[in-house]
This record gives C-alpha cells, sequence and structure tokens, in this order.
C-alpha cells in the first residue's frame, strides 16, 4: 500500500480524515442545533468540504516544501509534497461526506444524531487503520482516536448549543 512507504503521504492521510470528520460534524452540529433548515445544512456542509480540502491540501504541499527546504533534503528525501497535498485533499474531501451524509436522508434531528454517530464510528475504524498501517496496538490507536476525535467533535456541539 503506498501510505506504507512514506510517512508524509500516511501523515497526510490521517490528518485530512481526523479533521475533516471532526470539523465538518462540529460545523453541522452547530448550525443544525440552531434550527437552520435543510438545503442551508447541506449547502453549508458541501461548501465548507470543498473549501477546506483545498485549503488543507496548499497547506499540506507549502508546509512540507517549506520543511523539506529547511532541513536540506530536498535532493532525495523519498517524498512529494504535490503528492502528500493530494491525498490531504482526497482524505478530507471523502470523509466530510461521513457527516454529511446523514442530511441527505434524514431530517435534522435524525441527521444532527446519526451525522455524530457515523463520525464517531469513522474515527475509530481510522484509529484501526492508523494502528495497522504503523503496526502498533490496534485498539489503543482507535479509543485515542476517538476520544480525542470525540471531546473536538463535543466542543462543536456545546458551540452550537451556547451560541444558538
Amino acid at each position: 500500500m503506498m501510505l506504507q512507504g512514506n510517512p508524509i503521504y500516511f501523515r497526510n492521510f490521517v490528518f485530512g480524515v481526523e479533521d475533516s470528520l471532526v470539523s465538518t460534524v462540529g460545523l453541522l452540529s452547530g448550525i443544525a442545533i440552531a434550527g437552520v433548515e435543510e438545503r442551508t445544512i447541506f449547502l453549508t456542509g458541501v461548501v465548507l468540504i470543498l473549501v477546506e480540502a483545498f485549503s488543507m491540501a496548499a497547506g499540506s504541499f507549502l508546509s512540507e516544501t517549506s520543511a523539506q527546504e529547511y532541513a536540506q533534503q530536498i535532493e532525495d528525501s523519498g517524498s512529494h509534497p504535490l503528492f502528500g497535498g493530494v491525498v490531504m485533499f482526497f482524505s478530507y474531501f471523502v470523509a466530510g461526506f461521513i457527516p454529511l451524509f446523514p442530511y441527505i436522508l434524514y431530517e435534522p434531528t435524525a441527521a444532527f444524531q446519526l451525522s455524530i454517530i457515523y463520525s464517531l464510528a469513522a474515527l475509530f475504524l481510522l484509529g484501526m487503520l492508523s494502528g495497522a498501517l504503523a503496526r502498533t496496538r490496534l485498539m489503543k490507536n482507535a479509543l485515542r482516536m476517538l476520544v480525542i476525535g470525540g471531546v473536538a467533535i463535543g466542543a462543536g456541539v456545546l458551540a452550537g448549543i451556547f451560541l444558538s
């Protein structure tokens, strides 16, 4: 698998999926709690996913390029910042639709709950995958990803409750 061969790609994949799940479900939860209509919730989610996927890809490319230049290891570091950015884009973009998907099929109250459940399940699976690829303890990685991502999701939900 290509992600096993280069830590930059692996890091971008895990970061892209985790950030997309947490920020997308946080935003969607916050606006759903505020009673925004379904069409607006969906449109907001799609715009967020697209803009953030491009932003994360650009950030990955620029930060990896700068880090390589700083470390003077460009000649044969084995990593390609452009491909790292592509990995970041697609991992963020695809994962962002996990919390958005319930808003396509269900009314906002049910979608709100399912969005959080799907995102927490995806974080758990991402932790398992991360552990498998890194050849570390699967359950430890899965639970760490679930708890830390879950706390971040909770912060988004609380912000929506507080601000509405």
